[in-house]
């Protein structure tokens, strides 16, 4: 029985251990990673199609409650900053397609939305929705932030980016 229990034990934490590295958290001052995504309205889209833009990369899911109740203030500021050249990708994280675009309507975001299948979400250290991640003009992350943002916490991130 002991031996069961060690070897549970043992399974357990190398596969925890393992998955760590996929699931690294960028911290500020990182070189975002690099990521190519299936557009909800089609094609693809990368990290590379924003290189000197500030990004707001915005992981949410329909069934999020907290997505949800954020979801009308991103669509604010992105466009109160839009003409700034700040930009949003909206990622829905493990749904398909028709809900991401169903999200988007919903709240009127104008903006990109991708679909991630869970690849781009392990190597952006994505564990729960939702998550904000403000990325630079120099790629780099100015801000990770993991749960529920208010409008002016959102606003300040946005701020430190242009």
């Amino acid at each position: 029985m002991i031996r069961h229990i060690s070897l549970a034990a043992f399974v357990l934490s190398f596969f925890s251990a393992a998955a760590a590295p996929a699931l690294a958290v960028p911290h500020e001052g990182d070189p975002a990673p690099a990521f190519t995504l299936a557009r909800a309205s089609g094609g693809s889209i990368s990290l590379a199609n924003y290189k000197g833009k500030p990004l707001y990369l915005n992981f949410f899911a329909s069934w999020c409650g907290p997505c949800n109740d954020e979801a009308p203030s991103v669509g604010k500021l992105y466009a109160k900053y839009h003409s700034k050249g700040f930009t949003v990708l909206g990622i829905n994280e493990l749904e398909d397609k028709t809900k991401a675009l169903a999200f988007a309507r919903q709240y009127k975001w104008p903006f990109a939305i991708a679909v991630d299948d869970g690849t781009m979400g392990g190597s952006y250290g994505i564990v729960g929705l939702p998550v904000h991640i403000f990325i630079d003009k120099s790629g780099k992350v100015s801000t990770y932030r993991l749960g529920q943002m208010d409008p002016p916490e959102i606003e300040a991130a946005i701020k430190k980016i242009l």
